[in-house]
């Protein structure tokens, strides 16, 4: 049994510690530092009073709980569900919760958004200083909107590539549904057997779930022809890991999860191509998904990605573009067979 927390070592022995893991895993000591942040996180989330309609989603989720992903995913992604969190505006909306009408959808996006920093502010930012400083973790804990930010003291220098710093983004326009309650635990903890980590069970959201969002957030970056963000191909990444981990060929086998995502995304994320026309997420899922961009935006897709391995984003050496664009051409080929899905 472990002898003591890790957090309540001094910290050159917590240095020391993490010294020892990163020489074991091949890990850099100041990404299981960050870990154990996220971890002890998600840990006072889901332990708080109102963790009963609170699920984990993302990529953090991907890597975290399903293992499906190698490359380091720094922010946390939490979904309050609304049937909770807004039980007046989703009363009569049916088992998915959704606006019957798109008036409706703007009422709802509107209350919420104010509800949801209000809360943020009110409840979350509080359990999580409280919490951090029972279990003997000390950060600077902020909220700004729909999010909270927990910036700490690093252990080792601070670098460009990862920031001393969790975010947790919070949203409450879905049900977060399906899920499943699975462990997390620190990826320091199997090379220091001697020492305690956090670890919790979060309500999370299925992969395939997480696969069809990513999907079609990839469908509309490639009908827009424009880049948001940085990073972005990160996405394509994950997509090609969540195939190797099986969880794409689940997915695609799925008619009413994929058209479930396609109707809540047509509601609350509704998105015009590089035409002005409005995308059409039932026919993405439907036989008409696109994956790999062109022109201009496949030369921007390949330089964010050589950007992401100069970044060391990656946990593993990772592919080169070409080959990484021909996995997902080979899923989007897979997603649109006649009969992979409903028509």
């Amino acid at each position: 049994m472990p002898d003591a927390p890790y957090q309540r070592l001094s910290v050159e022995d917590r240095r020391l510690a993490l010294r020892v893991a990163e020489d074991a895993s091949g890990r850099r000591g100041f990404l299981l530092e960050k870990d154990i942040w996220v971890v002890a996180t998600l840990d006072i989330l889901f332990s708080a009073p109102f963790a009963a309609h609170l699920i984990f989603k993302g990529g953090t989720s991907l890597s975290k709980v399903w293992g499906a992903i190698r490359r380091f995913s720094e922010d946390v992604d939490i979904t309050y569900d609304i049937r909770a969190f807004a039980p007046d505006l989703v009363a009569g909306a049916g088992e998915e919760a959704l606006p019957p009408t798109r008036s409706q959808q703007k009422r709802w996006t509107r209350a919420i958004r104010a509800r949801l920093g209000e809360w943020v502010r009110d409840q979350a930012l509080p359990a999580v200083e409280d919490g951090l400083r029972l279990a003997g973790f000390y950060a600077n804990v902020r909220a700004e909107g729909d999010g909270l930010y927990l910036r700490y003291e690093p252990l080792f220098e601070e670098t460009d590539f990862v920031r001393p710093e969790v975010k947790v983004e919070f949203g409450a326009r879905s049900t977060g549904e399906p899920h499943k309650v699975l462990p997390v635990v620190c990826d320091a903890a199997a090379f220091l057997p001697d020492l305690a980590f956090p670890e919790t069970d979060p309500r999370t959201m299925l992969a395939e779930r997480t696969f069809w969002e990513k999907a079609t957030a990839v469908h509309v970056f490639c009908r827009q022809q424009r880049r948001r963000g940085e990073r972005l191909s990160r996405h394509w990444h994950d997509l090609a890991r969540l195939d190797e981990a099986g969880i794409v060929a689940s997915a695609l086998a799925d008619r009413a999860l994929a058209h479930s995502v396609a109707r809540h995304k047509s509601m609350f994320f509704s998105e015009n191509d590089a035409r002005g026309q409005r995308i059409d997420y039932e026919a993405a899922v439907s036989g008409g998904l696109q994956l790999i961009p062109t022109g201009a935006a496949l030369a921007e897709l390949a330089d964010d990605h050589a950007k992401m391995l100069a970044d060391r984003m990656l946990l593993d050496e990772g592919e080169p573009f070409y080959a990484l664009m021909e996995r997902c051409a080979a899923i989007e080929a897979r997603a649109n067979a006649p009969g992979s899905l409903d028509r």
